[in-house]
């Protein structure tokens, strides 16, 4: 029989679980810097893998030896990134008068101006249009000093975030093995190998999906930077690298890069006339870069995507489909490491599934 003081506990016991979920969730809330920090480093660590069985395995480093030399080629390569980049971005700034708010304005009316007399010379009657529009005045170019003030500000924090990061995936990759040890004292016997074989099987897919990914970002970024010295478009470096990066995302990222790469070809050209040299250059680069895409698209993603995580390309589309409708950008991209890792879960703790089984059968 249910008595009032059995109802009464149960809603204590409800309100205490609601009131723990909420502290606990504030709590991820406000240290959600030092998670992002464990990802990142968790990110570095199944990249660094392969490298650090590398000088284990192959040059017979001892394991704290072959570790230091891991996190060495990490440092290096950011040296020289910083040390490629910032020089470059400098020099946009001053090139394209990033810290002008007026001479930004001046540029987009000007080019604006180019195209209306392009479309005139074309019986196309836009110049009303354009200045009934008052498209300059609507934007809000105040917004660009403000912005740069927040990346200043985020490369101002990037010193103690990438001390961090490096610190913590020294010890993910000098101490995985007293990781493994730890965890077996906390993982019931009877589903010690189960999870274990998880975790063996999850490191090895994502290592290689993300040293993939490098590879397909490197691949991109040098194809960008020939497709843009060809038409010798200025800060072609900086240009090509956001393109690249900006393929992390899925389907819509290389749409994205393209206009980006379209927009910054014709503010680099300004001063030249419109018809015969902003345009045909721009249409050049938009070229250029469709070629790059076709060849990354039946090249290197069915490699990365099908190859290193075992998953059919169609599967894939969908994952990252159904992940992009839930939650939007940022569901697209971590779609794939998410649905491998739950695949291998699904393939160890639910083998005879029918359907875990079509799914997992490369695994």
């Amino acid at each position: 029989m249910v008595t009032s003081k059995i109802i009464a506990n149960g809603i204590l016991r409800a309100i205490g679980f609601l009131i723990i979920a909420a502290v606990s969730f504030y709590f991820l809330y406000l240290i959600q810097s030092v998670l992002i920090y464990l990802i990142v480093a968790l990110i570095l660590t199944l990249i660094g893998n392969p490298i650090l069985d590398f000088f284990n395995k192959r040059l017979k480093l001892k394991h704290t030896l072959a570790t230091i030399a891991t996190l060495f080629i990490y440092i290096l390569f950011i040296t020289g990134f910083v040390m490629m980049f910032i020089p470059l971005i400098s020099t946009q700034g001053e090139n394209l008068s990033l810290l002008k708010t007026a001479e930004i304005e001046k540029d987009i009316t000007q080019l604006l101006n180019q195209f209306s007399v392009f479309l005139e010379s074309h019986n196309i009657d836009s110049e009303e249009m354009l200045n009934e529009a008052k498209l300059t005045s609507k934007i809000n170019f105040n917004f660009i000093p403000n912005f740069l003030n927040t990346i200043l500000g985020t490369i101002s924090s990037f010193g103690i975030g990438l001390a961090s990061v490096l610190f913590i995936t020294f010890f993910f990759l000098k101490d995985r093995l007293l990781f493994i040890s730890g965890a077996k004292k906390l993982i019931p016997d009877n589903q010690e190998d189960k999870i274990l074989n998880s975790v063996h099987k999850i490191n090895h897919l994502l290592s290689r999906y993300f040293i993939g990914l490098l590879l397909q970002l490197s691949i991109l970024f040098v194809l960008y930077t020939i497709v843009l010295s060809i038409f010798g478009i200025p800060n072609l470096v900086i240009i090509a690298f956001l393109c690249a990066v900006l393929n992390i995302i899925p389907y819509i990222g290389p749409l994205i890069a393209s206009i980006l790469a379209a927009v910054l070809t014709m503010l680099s050209n300004l001063g030249s006339d419109f018809q015969t040299e902003i345009l045909p250059t721009t249409f050049y680069v938009l070229i250029g870069f469709w070629i790059v895409q076709v060849i990354d698209n039946n090249l290197s993603t069915p490699i990365i995507f099908s190859k290193s995580v075992s998953s059919h390309p169609l599967e894939i589309f969908l994952v990252i489909l159904i992940a992009g409708f839930l939650s939007g950008i940022l569901g697209m991209i971590i779609a794939v490491p998410l649905y491998t890792i739950l695949k291998v879960i699904g393939k160890e703790f639910f083998p005879e599934n029918k359907v875990i089984k079509l799914l997992t059968k490369d695994i």
